[in-house]
């Protein structure tokens, strides 16, 4: 169980963090896009790509696999690092450590791996997606949820960042096809693609930071139970846990699960 971290101190470490964040922005620069996934646990079904279907889980602590599709970016879209085609399938994990953030409920330990061959910083990847995980509108904001981000030793779940073909092949392993382009999530398993990281899409209308967010809050908000909704009202922000890629249905995109006033942002149950 993680002790809390009040609001301003969560603040705080997003601040010192972002920096760092910017700065691999500026490298990593393009559009954004939302992201679909699977629920813990549940019924809920996750999207897939076209003619897909997955398998229902029958056990909470092992959530069933969920491909998060995203557009493809606009075209010209700039990249500093390359995005290798296929790697290895083995990572790094990062070796950053950090306090717990947030309270209440189970305390979930995560580690950062980036595949190697990969020219991106796990220790900067790994700052940036606790950043998130901090972040006052994140998943800690109801007071239910805490993380902590550890280098070793037992984790609860585990954030890959990986080549397309690595993707399609971990993916593909429980049945789903990414097709070098989509993320998923198997098991245990949040699968990033690198393509999507580096590149994001011209489906949200924001900076890849907030992209990176979206992709890392819809995947852990599956981790903690929550399944996928729909739009909530035309105008409104669309909530992290819609598939946004599928369209915003009047919604405007938006990466956070918590509005700045601490609100929910929900809509209705997809079936």
């Amino acid at each position: 169980m993680g002790k809390r971290v009040p609001a301003r101190r969560r603040r705080r470490l997003y601040a010192r963090a972002l920096p760092l964040g910017l700065g691999l922005t500026a490298l990593l620069v393009g559009g954004v896009a939302a992201l679909a996934g699977r629920p813990e646990s549940g019924p809920t079904a996750g999207a897939a790509a076209p003619g897909d279907e997955k398998p229902r889980s029958t056990a909470a602590t092992t959530p069933p696999p969920s491909p998060a599709g995203s557009a493809e970016p606009s075209p010209g879209t700039p990249s500093r690092i390359p995005i290798p085609p296929d790697g290895p399938g083995t990572f790094t994990t990062a070796r950053s450590a950090g306090s717990p953030v947030g309270s209440g409920g189970t305390l979930r330990r995560y580690k950062v791996q980036v595949e190697k061959g990969i020219d991106l910083s796990g220790r900067e990847a790994a700052v940036e997606i606790e950043t998130i995980l901090a972040h006052p509108r994140g998943w800690t904001s109801d007071g239910r949820h805490s993380f902590q981000l550890v280098g070793s030793g037992p984790s609860d779940f585990e954030v890959k960042i990986a080549t397309p073909g690595t993707v399609d092949r971990i993916c593909g392993a429980a049945g789903l096809r990414t097709r070098g382009e989509v993320n998923c999530t198997v098991g245990r398993t949040v699968v990033v693609n690198l393509k999507r990281w580096v590149l994001g899409s011209d489906q949200f209308d924001g900076p890849v930071t907030e992209y990176r967010a979206l992709i890392i809050n819809h995947e852990v908000g599956h981790r903690i139970g929550r399944g996928h909704v729909t739009c909530g009202g035309a105008g409104k922000p669309a909530p992290a846990m819609m598939q946004q890629i599928k369209g915003l249905r009047g919604c405007h995109a938006n990466a956070w699960p918590y509005a700045e006033d601490g609100t929910y942002i929900t809509g209705p149950a997809v079936p």
